[in-house]
């Protein structure tokens, strides 16, 4: 501290002393370090300081290692051993001004770790204890200060289980114990149990923990009978039958009616009783219980009982089996009581269970009531889809059991099945041929019922079931006659009834036609069948009788001369006697692209020796006509049109016609000029004293004629459509043919010419620079290129390097200049 600091001191205490003020001030002492844990009989040592410069002294004041008054700022407390237990050494100084002394005791633990940790019960060193009963554990620590510092934490296994601390002032060793107050119980055996003494020294000393030998404990108990009633399935034995616990292990003996029994013999039903179960371990212990011996039902029951209707019955069953059998009677799979008196709806296969926790048995009883055929029942008319299955099922309850017999349509797909006195029609991927009846007929001996039910099939129409061979006829007019065959399609003989021909001309007996092409366009044959299940039906023949067109031609509707763009332009093809109209397609053609047609075919006459209605639904030789509309244009000229009729006659008679096609029509349409804009633009530049070509061309039907107009003041020079110009100004070009005409004005423009003064320019450029070029390199070789000589004082010697020579040449000596 500096000596005006000092001085002030001075002055501050001579105020306080003269003014009586009395001023608490912190002690200006430090130690370091503030506070010491040392082991008994280490060496110890610590720094005392102050910062204060009106000290009059400091020092040390201790039962051993005290200083006295020292004049210094800086004093220390050394032991070289330290073996007092309850030292409290304090450092202080003396105060110039006040007089006043103040000190700092230095905090001191002196501490020792302990010899040993053992453990011990009230149990004896074996460890053996009864379940229930409390014993002490005890946790002795020898030779360990200071006590206060001490904690003991107890163990079970590795499950803290007390934790003990102590508040013992004494800082001398001491022996210390730790109790613990144990009760075991059975699920202690063979536990082990520790503890743990520590040493909390504070952040400034060592941590220190000292663990206890292992004390395992064993816990006696029992023995403990943990049944009362033991039930057992028959054959099975009594060992290990009833768990008795216990620690040691007891010793099991069972008898009964006071008589030892073997428990390892199989029990039967007959064994069930009270029976005594003895257990010797740490005591014995006598238990009494029942044994019951489960075993399954057992029924007995006849299998058949035939009875009359509305009579009782004396039917019984004996049942056995413990627990004691539920008995339960089931009819068709429905729980039911037993019926006093028999009626035809008890009639049937019963089955009667008998069960317990164990098992169950089931016995099988028919019983038959004799009784006549009911009504049929579950036959009722049906809608299906095609393609669907049908079960048509028939119904009567009857004993004996009827008969049953089906009359319907007979097909591949329907099958019929008996079973359990039920007939059922399985109608498997449904068809138009399964359409109609189905009559079902059951009986027996004392009588017969019937019932019928309908069939229909959904979305399908109702084909009759017979085969025309062969099933179409394609025939030309006045060609050779053919023959047709119908005959049922259901190789069943007995769906069919009758079968014969419908023509135009009445009916013809028998499955044979003979069909001619020579009287009747349209004999219209049908074949009629009548059938089992079904009734009657007919089937048409698919009969065609053509005729090929006798010409095919085409031409405008309207004739228009000269055919001008733009129009609307009609062509008509027409068909001269042909048949069936029905069959007629006809196609336009534009050169060998088809045309899309604008309408529908029109009859527009029937040939008069035919006399029928002429409408396209005529069977006879009719003219038909077709139509189309085309806006004609440019491009149409010189295109060819033609029409092409064709007979559609199916697979039996395309081929052998092939179709008839009209002359080909040739059109030529007349069109306004159209200048070529391409080589006529709106705008031209002319360049002073260069004439300019003005093209005009265009394209137009009839060709047309190329005129020019201007008002220039010189004339320019016509060639056909090539106009040459030599000054600026407006022309216009008119071409004009028979339909109209078209013009092009042409601004041509003056422009001056500068080419050949940025030629001159550029060229002047070129020599001036290369003038400078030649200067710069002209002065550049001079100077690096070129050195001079002098031949002044010559002198003849050996060959110089610095003069050219050859072979007979004098050598003259020169002199370098530069």
């Amino acid at each position: 501290m500096s000596e005006s600091a000092s001085f002030v001191q001075l002055v501050v205490g001579f105020f306080l002393s003269v003014t009586g003020i009395h001023v608490i001030v912190a002690c200006p002492i430090e130690l370091n370090p503030p506070s010491v844990v040392v082991k008994y009989g280490d060496p110890v040592l610590v720094n005392c300081s102050t910062t204060s410069t009106l000290v009059d002294g400091m020092g040390w004041e201790a039962s051993s290692g005290g200083t006295g008054l020292m004049d210094v700022k800086h004093v220390t407390w050394k032991l070289d051993s330290l073996t007092q237990w309850t030292i409290s050494p304090k450092c202080y100084l003396n105060e110039q001004i006040t007089d006043n002394q103040c000190l700092k005791s230095l905090p001191v633990i002196v501490y020792k770790f302990p010899e040993s940790v053992t453990i011990s019960s009230s149990a004896g060193s074996d460890g053996l204890m009864k379940e229930g009963m409390e014993y002490n554990l005890t946790c002795d620590i020898h030779d360990i200060a200071p006590v206060q510092h001490l904690t003991v934490r107890w163990y079970k296994g590795n499950e803290t289980v007390h934790t003990d601390t102590f508040d013992n002032p004494i800082r001398e060793p001491v022996n210390q114990s730790s109790v613990l107050s144990f009760t075991p119980k059975r699920q202690d055996n063979r536990v082990q149990f520790r503890c743990e003494a520590e040493l909390n020294l504070g952040p400034e000393g060592p941590q220190y923990s000292l663990f206890s030998q292992e004390y395992p404990i064993t816990v006696h108990f029992g023995p403990v009978i943990q049944c009362s009633t033991i039930e057992i399935l028959e054959g099975e034995t009594l060992e290990r039958r009833c768990p008795v616990m216990g620690n040691p292990s007891p010793t099991i003996s069972w008898l009964k009616a006071g008589q030892p029994t073997d428990p390892t013999v199989p029990l039967q039903r007959e064994n069930a009783g009270l029976y005594t179960i003895k257990a010797e371990g740490s005591t014995l212990v006598n238990k009494s219980l029942r044994v019951l011996v489960l075993y399954g039902p057992e029924l007995s029951c006849p299998s058949t009982y035939a009875a009359v209707e509305y009579a009782p019955h004396n039917f019984t069953c004996t049942v056995q089996g413990y627990p004691k059998p539920e008995t339960i009677w089931y009819k068709d799979d429905e729980e039911v009581e037993p019926p006093e008196n028999l009626t035809r709806s008890d009639a049937g296969q019963y089955m009667i269970t008998a069960s317990n926790s164990l098992s169950s048995v089931s016995h099988i009883v028919e019983i038959n009531v004799i009784y006549p055929p009911t009504e049929i029942v579950e036959l009722e008319d049906a809608e299906v889809e095609v393609g669907s299955t049908l079960w048509l099922k028939c119904s009567s309850m009857s004993n004996p059991r009827p008969k049953y017999d089906w009359i319907y349509y007979r097909t591949d797909n329907v099958k019929e099945e008996s079973e359990d006195g039920v007939s059922r029609l399985h109608i498997y991927n449904v068809t138009a041929d399964n359409i109609g009846s189905y009559t079902c007929y059951a009986g027996n001996e004392r009588g017969t019922v019937s019932r019928t039910a309908t069939v229909t099939v959904k979305g399908a129409n109702i084909e009759c079931p017979v085969k025309i061979t062969p099933d179409r006829m394609v025939v030309q007019y006045q060609g050779q006659g053919l023959e047709a065959t119908c005959s049922p399609t259901s190789p069943e003989s007995t769906n069919v009834k009758e079968i014969y021909w419908q023509v135009s001309q009445g009916i013809i007996k028998g499955t044979r036609l003979f069909v001619s092409t020579r009287e009747d366009w349209d004999p219209r044959p049908v074949c009629t069948a009548t059938f089992v299940g079904i009734g009657t039906c007919s089937k048409p023949l698919d009969f065609i009788i053509y005729k090929k067109p006798d010409s095919v031609s085409i031409h405008p509707v309207h004739n228009v001369d000269p055919l001008v763009e733009g129009t609307q332009y009609h062509l008509q093809c027409n068909i001269i006697n042909v048949a069936p109209v029905q069959n007629l397609a006809v196609r336009w053609y534009q050169g060998n692209e088809t045309m899309k047609l604008n309408g529908t075919l029109q009859v527009t006459g029937c040939q008069s020796q035919h006399n029928t209605d002429c409408d396209t639904t005529a069977r006879t030789p009719v003219n038909v006509s077709s139509s189309i509309s085309i806006t004609v244009g440019k491009k149409h000229t010189g295109e060819e049109f033609r029409c092409e009729a064709h007979l559609d006659l199916g697979p039996d008679g395309s081929q052998s016609l092939p179709p008839m096609t009209s002359t080909p029509l040739n059109i030529t349409v007349y069109y306004e000029p159209i200048i070529n804009a391409t080589k006529l633009p709106n705008r031209i530049p002319l360049f002073r004293g260069y004439p300019e070509d003005l093209v005009c061309e265009a394209e137009g039907h009839p060709p047309p004629r190329i005129q020019w107009q201007y008002s220039s003041k010189k004339a320019p020079r016509v060639s056909g459509s090539m106009l040459t110009v030599f000054e600026e100004g407006y022309y216009t070009c008119n071409a004009t043919n028979d339909v109209g005409s078209s013009l092009r004005e042409v601004e041509v423009i003056l422009n001056e010419d500068y080419l050949p003064l940025i030629a001159g320019f550029v060229a002047v450029t070129v020599v001036v620079i290369s003038i400078i070029f030649v200067f710069i390199y002209s002065i550049y070789y001079k100077n690096t290129k070129m050195r001079r000589y002098s031949l002044k004082n010559p002198k003849l010697s050996t060959q110089n390097g610095n003069v050219a020579h050859n072979g007979w040449d004098f050598q003259f000596p020169m002199t370098n200049l530069s």
